[in-house]
Formats: structure tokens, C-alpha cells, sequence
């Protein structure tokens, strides 16, 4: 017969680990749309906390977009978010170990890179402006001493780019979201020493013909007003959220 030992509690230690019973759980999130396909965004601690791009097809099928090697992650502001999209059968996302954005086909699994290597620039939360063939990115670059500089880039999709500057001079920016017709684009923007959810700002301004942002103004936010999530409504419309009134709601422009 096995000897028992009696001890203080928590002076034991216990066969079940922390390693244990985290190890299968799968966190799932940051779904999209493209087509009929499905994708999701699943972090792994079985594989050393890899954040892998999943996709279901109409079919039923569902496999791994980014493969080993890959963990589909961005850095900018620190907290991440929004590291990749899909867009026309190709998944366009930002790689944790070297910040480089890659775009990889769901069924042959090899990535390919469309930013330059060897820069500490990270990109995150983009959106797809199919009418000039590239990605809008809050772009973060570390490249020189100081704080980050933070700016909305243009990112050829099928070239080796750092991207061209689209707007510039706020401290923080994100959200950025084209309209239907592509003609006009919204985000956010809000500078040291507020948070986003302390003071924002709602900007937007018209895309030219050669893809520059024109007319740039600001739409709503004032100190002590936090506004977020702008997007477009299929006929044109702009939404967002402020708690201008003390609560969360809804607005149009």
C-alpha cells in the first residue's frame, strides 16, 4: 500500500499542471468572410502558442491556412489585432516572428512575402482596395531611435514594399475602412497622452484617381469623447460608436 503523506494545503504538489489543462485549449476568433469560405483565427498552445488562419469551405471542409512555421500575429500598439484578411481566394497576414506580411493561396500553403525583409516595421488591421490592387495598413516602424512613428500606409499586393504613406502626423491610428465604391475612407485616429478609449477622433477623406487620400477632415471627437469601429454601409452610409452621451451607441453620418 502506497504511504500517504498529509501536508498544509497547497504544499503539495499536484500531478495536474498549468501546462495541462491549458494545452488543448484553443482560442478562436477574428472571423472573416471571403466568399463562400469561412475563416478564423485559432491560437494553439500545443504549438508554443501559434496563431493559425483556419478556413471552412461551402463544402465543409476545413483546413489550415498558415503553416507550421507561420503564426499569424501582429505586433503594432503592442496588443495586436487584426493580423490578417482574406480577399479573392488569398489570405494577406502579418508573421509574429518577423512582422513581414505574406499572402498565401488557402490550398497550396506556401507563403509569400509582400513586405521587405530586414525593416522593424509591423502592419496590422487593413482592408482590401481591390480598385488599385493594394491593402490599406495602420502601419508601426521602429526603424529609427524614439517612439514609433504611426501612419496609414498603401501596400502593393504582389510586390516587396514598406508601403506609401496615405496619412501621417496623429500619434495612434486604426480602423481604417473603405467605402462601397471605393471613392472615400474612414478611421481613427487620437494622440499622447490619451488612450482610445479616453479621446478619439473619427476622420475620413476622398481617395483621388492616383490613389492618394484627399480632403482630409475630421468628423466628430472631442476631449473625453471615445470613438471606434467606423464602417460603411452598403448604400454609403457612415456608422460608428461614441459615448459622447456617457453610453455606448450608435451614430450615423
Amino acid at each position: 500500500m502506497p504511504t500517504k503523506n498529509i501536508g498544509p494545503h497547497g504544499s503539495w504538489k499536484s500531478p495536474i499542471s498549468t501546462g495541462m489543462i491549458v494545452s488543448e485549449a484553443v482560442g478562436l476568433g477574428d472571423m472573416d468572410i471571403d466568399g463562400t469560405d469561412i475563416y478564423w483565427l485559432e491560437t494553439r498552445p500545443a504549438e508554443a502558442g501559434r496563431y493559425v488562419v483556419v478556413r471552412k469551405t461551402s463544402e465543409g471542409l476545413i483546413n489550415d491556412v498558415t503553416p507550421v512555421g507561420f503564426s499569424a500575429r501582429t505586433s503594432v500598439h503592442e496588443y495586436g489585432g487584426g493580423s490578417y484578411l482574406a480577399y479573392q481566394g488569398t489570405v494577406f497576414f502579418s508573421n509574429y516572428s518577423d512582422q513581414r506580411v505574406y499572402k498565401v493561396k488557402p490550398e497550396s500553403g506556401k507563403p509569400i512575402p509582400i513586405t521587405r525583409e530586414g525593416l522593424d516595421i509591423r502592419f496590422a488591421d487593413g482592408f482590401v482596395d481591390g480598385l488599385r490592387n493594394r491593402i490599406i495598413y495602420v502601419r508601426e516602424d521602429h526603424s529609427q531611435e524614439g517612439e514609433a512613428v504611426n501612419t496609414l500606409v498603401a501596400l502593393d499586393m504582389d510586390d516587396e514594399a514598406e508601403g506609401t504613406i496615405l496619412t501621417e502626423g496623429a500619434d495612434f491610428y486604426s480602423s481604417p475602412s473603405l467605402s462601397p465604391d471605393g471613392s472615400s475612407v474612414a478611421w481613427i485616429q487620437w494622440n499622447h497622452p490619451n488612450m482610445p478609449w479616453d479621446s478619439t477622433e473619427l476622420w475620413v477623406a476622398d481617395i483621388s484617381e492616383t490613389g492618394t487620400f484627399e480632403n482630409q477632415r475630421k468628423l466628430k471627437g472631442a476631449q473625453g469623447e471615445s470613438i471606434c469601429h467606423p464602417r460603411w454601409s452598403p448604400d454609403g452610409l457612415l456608422y460608428f460608436v461614441s459615448d459622447a452621451s456617457g453610453w455606448w451607441n450608435i451614430y450615423r453620418y
